[in-house]
């Protein structure tokens, strides 16, 4: 496993996903401080407000695109030269090669969730908010980002399976307005990306009630444990396509 991880690491090296990872928060982050700035006339909760602000455009659009960009990223050497020949013809488990990119995608959202972090508290700094940053914001940033390991494992079942690096980033912002959707139908609980938002505390900052925290930890590790399944067991049964 830490070998097939090591690899995965290897492929990232000198390419440019690392300036994808800081752009799109930073464009994100200045979206939220721009509506913060202009309608600071009604947005009287300090830090609260601006987290509403930011975590809004972030949370709910540019992080699940961000994760489809990682995920389509990690796949795209073995789609191409017909390394997928060369990769499932070598003697490491399937489970190991499935394994490896979901830790690795997911450890890139959770450096991309700490710089978010690092620009809110400096954008509110800027602004010069009162009081200091709320310990919540940690939480909904962790929490965050525990959500986003159900969305990792989805993107990668498509990123296996779909040669395209494009089309899985589109299926993912086709989700992104349907769990919109869900979310304001109150049906956010069941869908993985309703579940991000929720995370995040994105068009919310209710606490969540004893069940609805329950549920949404069960949810999630749900659609992981479903989506991790389905794209192993893929892998052992079917054979993939390489160009």
């Amino acid at each position: 496993m830490l070998r097939s991880i090591c690899a995965e690491c290897l492929k990232l090296r000198h390419s440019r996903i690392g300036l994808v990872l800081i752009v799109l928060p930073i464009i994100s982050l200045l979206i939220g401080c721009a509506n913060f700035y202009l309608n600071q006339g009604v947005l009287h909760n300090g830090w609260y407000s601006l987290w509403t602000q930011v975590s809004l455009f972030y949370g709910e659009f540019f992080l699940p695109i961000l994760i489809a960009i990682c995920c389509a990223y990690v796949c795209r050497l073995e789609h191409q030269n017909r390394n997928w020949n060369m990769i499932m013809a070598s003697p490491v488990p399937v489970a190991s090669i499935f394994f490896a990119k979901m830790i690795v995608v997911s450890m890139l959202i959770l450096i991309v969730q700490a710089l978010f972090l690092c620009l809110y508290w400096f954008a509110g700094t800027l602004f010069s908010l009162p009081g200091s940053l709320p310990m919540e914001t940690l939480s909904w940033t962790l929490r965050g980002w525990y959500a986003s390991l159900s969305i990792c494992a989805f993107q990668l079942y498509l990123s296996l399976w779909i040669r395209s690096f494009a089309t899985p980033i589109g299926m993912s912002l086709c989700a992104v307005f349907i769990g919109l959707g869900l979310y304001v139908m109150k049906l956010g609980i069941f869908f993985p990306f309703s579940l991000l938002t929720i995370g995040m505390s994105a068009l919310s900052q209710e606490r969540l009630n004893g069940i609805q925290n329950i549920l949404f930890w069960i949810m999630n590790m749900a659609y992981m444990i479903i989506f991790v399944m389905i794209s192993i067991r893929r892998l052992k049964n079917k054979d993939v396509v390489s160009s």
